[in-house]
């Protein structure tokens, strides 16, 4: 024979209907006091800042995609150049009319101290941010400033929250005096760092992919101008020299030793091809796996 179901007290509890199981003969009563409001408006918050992180991390996840998808574009260019070839840059158009359009979604979620308490799910503008100097570099072999980027990423969400308010895909100069209103987001200094550190990978395979299709590594013909390996030697004694802060340092770190290893290897292909590259058939590009069997060699006779 089955027990009896009992409560905390160890009174017995009575069966209520005919097969639903045992139930407490008298219901719970909720006790309100003068702290039931208080508590109330904490549950509120708390389901407020839940819902807003999850739309925050749906949108960096597409603007994150979105920004992937430019780089693979630009990494069809094969050239330096001011103009990039049309369908590349109408593509590259496209994808930031779609971005623009997120960022005007987003900028009103991480206004004020929202910046600093979802930054964690910001990875996004580390991409897009990326994605833009990138643009800029094969446009100018240049990078672009925290300034200037900051400004066009600004200009980028307002343009898109008044398209959007329209109702229209198309984005002109003529919307511009309505967006100066309109919420934007704004690019940390992290944001533009950690952005030039995947750069300089960017780099190194553009420099790869040039070198293999047009036996040149992707500068202008103009004579006595900047290789790809003096800016990334540039750019890698700048990182080099620059302090780490008080972000986070193991991804710093990190970031550091990759691009450390992209520049040995766009090193190594320049060397290989000045002084070997006329004993080399045409499409030949160096093996660059060693290279950072290399550099973890010279680290460890340091």
């Amino acid at each position: 024979m089955s027990g009896y179901k009992r409560d905390w007290k160890g009174n017995e509890k009575k069966r209520e209907g005919g097969g639903g199981g045992y139930k407490p003969a008298t219901q719970r009563i909720l006790v309100q006091n003068e702290y039931t409001p208080m508590f109330d408006n904490i549950r509120a918050e708390l389901d407020e800042h839940h819902d807003r992180r999850e739309r925050i991390v749906k949108l960096s996840r597409d603007i994150t995609a979105l920004s992937k998808k430019i780089i693979f574009t630009l990494q069809r260019v094969r050239k330096i150049s001011p103009n990039l070839p049309k369908h590349i840059q109408s593509e590259v158009d496209s994808r930031l009319t779609e971005i623009s359009k997120l960022l005007a979604l987003l900028a009103p979620e991480i206004q004020g101290i929202n910046r600093h308490r979802y930054a964690r799910s910001l990875s996004c503008l580390e991409e897009l941010a990326e994605a833009l100097t990138f643009a800029h570099y094969l446009k100018t072999q240049t990078l672009i400033s925290p300034q200037d980027l900051n400004l066009f990423v600004e200009d980028l969400t307002r343009k898109g929250g008044a398209a959007a308010a329209q109702d229209d895909t198309t984005m002109t100069d003529d919307n511009n005096n309505n967006t100066q209103l309109l919420p934007a987001v704004d690019l940390t200094q992290e944001d533009y760092l950690y952005g030039v550190f995947d750069l300089t990978g960017e780099m190194m395979r553009f420099a790869t992919t040039s070198t293999a299709l047009s036996g040149t590594m992707g500068m202008a013909s103009a004579a006595g101008e900047r290789t790809i390996v003096e800016d990334m030697h540039e750019l890698g004694s700048f990182f080099e020299m620059l302090p780490v802060g008080n972000g986070n340092k193991f991804q710093w770190y990190k970031k550091l030793d990759v691009t450390r290893q992209s520049v040995k290897k766009v090193e190594r292909l320049g060397y290989d091809r000045t002084i070997r590259g006329s004993e080399r058939p045409a499409g030949w590009v160096p093996d660059l796996s060693g290279a950072g069997d290399m550099v973890e060699g010279e680290e460890r006779e340091d």
